[in-house]
């Protein structure tokens, strides 16, 4: 889920540097023509380079499906050029930048809108939040940072959680006969459940989605910031499941709950609600896809389940 720690690869001379695991990402994802993408991505960089009037300025970075190259513009500040491809998760970030304008998450310094180049404000790639040793202090770091982002009505345009709820409940019968584990089997269905309850108001918030311990990094301008949003409208309390996943620790799920619930003073038994909803999202995918929903997911569902709001 989401974009992963930044790493360097090798180092290739007068090209710009496409790594072997990035191109073999888009070939898991989209087969050939992920394989055509990623080719054409030096092509594009060199694009924008030019257009942008930017020189590169080290080494190229990667996460699940972008590409980052660290850019000088032409004054000598040293920015980022992500380049990613454009689908229902990428094509709102735009969006959702420009309307945190800062506040909380990276900057958006430029964007091309028909291929989803971004130029963001460079932040510190060598320390991330995931980095920090206290789990806990973490876990305050990301609710803090939600708090903001959440705190901002959601622009025109983006996907909404009210049909992404309605599609997971349509599809959860038939998800369900491939559930041969009993107790699983209800664990997904009072996953279903929960969500049916808080369906019919399902937000007007702007969710970043994806906040988990690696999409947040430091800056000279703020202790920490988020990055890589995959941005919806809907109900905060559906944002706060990636930060119960990443760094999974059983005996941490309600303390973690509780705590970012206190942070952003939400209704604890609707957030439980929608973060039984993120379950039951990620439960369907690893169905649809023949596999058994992830151990890690059913016990934080199990440990919320009955948890007292």
């Amino acid at each position: 889920m989401g974009v992963s720690r930044l790493r360097e690869p090798r180092r290739v001379p007068k090209v710009i540097d496409i790594p072997d695991e990035l191109i073999a990402q888009h070939v898991r994802y989209d087969g050939e023509a992920g394989r055509a993408y990623v080719a054409a991505l030096a092509e594009r960089a060199a694009r924008f380079l030019d257009h942008w009037r930017l020189r590169p300025d080290g080494s190229t970075m990667y996460g699940r499906v972008a590409l980052v190259l660290p850019v000088l513009q032409a004054d000598g500040t040293g920015v980022v050029l992500k380049l990613q491809d454009v689908d229902e998760e990428t094509v709102g970030e735009p969006a959702a930048l420009r309307a945190w304008q800062g506040d909380g998450a990276v900057r958006l310094l430029r964007c091309d809108d028909d291929t989803g180049t971004l130029l963001l404000e460079r932040l510190d790639s060598d320390r991330l939040l995931d980095d920090l040793p206290d789990s806990r202090e973490a876990t305050l770091v990301v609710a803090r940072l939600l708090a903001h982002l959440t705190a901002t009505p959601a622009p025109p345009g983006l996907r909404r959680l009210g049909d992404i709820a309605a599609a997971m409940l349509d599809r959860t019968p038939a998800a369900l006969e491939h559930i041969p584990d009993s107790d699983a089997r209800r664990l997904i269905a009072d996953c279903a459940a929960a969500v049916r309850e808080v369906a019919a108001e399902p937000g007007d918030r702007l969710l970043h989605w994806d906040l988990h311990f690696e999409n947040v990094l430091a800056s000279d301008r703020a202790p920490w910031l988020a990055i890589d949003p995959k941005p919806l409208t809907g109900d905060p309390g559906f944002d706060l499941f990636p930060a119960l996943w990443n760094r999974f620790d059983a005996d941490e799920v309600t303390w973690r709950f509780d705590a970012m619930t206190e942070v952003l003073g939400l209704d604890r038994a609707r957030a439980r609600a929608w973060t039984l909803g993120r379950v039951l999202q990620n439960s369907l995918w690893q169905l649809e896809e023949d596999r058994a929903p992830l151990t890690a997911h059913l016990e934080i569902a199990r440990r919320l389940r009955n948890h007292p709001g």
